[in-house]
């Protein structure tokens, strides 16, 4: 997909709201568009990180230890835990429908985290989410 094609549909996901066109377009120049099939495995828990995906369309569920802890969609990314912190994947995230990512190498999402505080921002944001939702799950 050209850079404008990819910039239309990365102005549609809640990660990257709030850019600028000019942001977005950095943002395309360094995502490499993948189409999967329902059943495509993501990321695998235990396993280390080397990319991270932004979820254009299409749903895909989150597995940890055997039990399905949530479902992800557009505007969503997965595997970025991995490449923030270099531990392992913590979970293990399949296709539920056909989806279209946006993935990022390791030195790509480096090199987007320097791209836009108004990302860095978003990312701490969902991570936070992330956090909240597992301690709420937890039995006090």
């Amino acid at each position: 997909m050209a850079v404008d094609g990819k910039v239309e549909a990365l102005r549609t996901v809640g990660l990257f709201e709030g850019c600028t066109k000019r942001e977005l377009q950095q943002i395309a120049r360094l995502c490499t568009e993948f189409h999967f099939d329902e059943g495509f495995v993501l990321t695998t828990q235990g396993t280390p990180g080397q990319e991270c995906f932004v979820i254009a369309t299409g749903e895909a569920k989150v597995v940890i230890d055997g039990e399905q802890v949530a479902k992800v969609g557009a505007g969503d990314c997965v595997g970025e835990m991995s490449l923030l912190d270099g531990a392992p994947r913590s979970a293990t995230v399949t296709a539920l429908t056909p989806v279209t990512v946006y993935g990022l190498s390791t030195a790509e999402f480096r090199t987007l985290l320097g791209t836009s505080p108004t990302i860095d921002r978003k990312i701490m944001v969902s991570l936070a989410r992330r956090l909240r939702d597992a301690e709420a799950d937890r039995p006090h």
